[in-house]
């Protein structure tokens, strides 16, 4: 499943329980709205390497608090 995807209950529980640092909360509320990892580069100000490790920062953030049972992140 993809950050766009979930509802704003998840979306709220992840934003509070994952920790996320300035950069990873600007990076997780951008893929919320559907921006491309692109468009998110070019709103943030950084490399596109910059934003794939933030992927993979915030994936691991989601996975740790993601409840049992739900849909698994892509």
């Amino acid at each position: 499943m993809r950050i766009y995807n979930f509802v704003k209950p998840e979306l709220d529980y992840f934003r509070e329980n994952c920790n996320f640092s300035e950069e990873e909360l600007t990076f997780f509320n951008y893929r919320a709205q559907h921006y491309s990892h692109h468009e998110i580069a070019v709103k943030m100000i950084c490399s596109q390497g910059k934003v794939a490790r933030l992927v993979t920062s915030v994936k691991t953030k989601i996975r740790k608090v993601q409840k049992p049972g739900s849909e698994k992140l892509e």
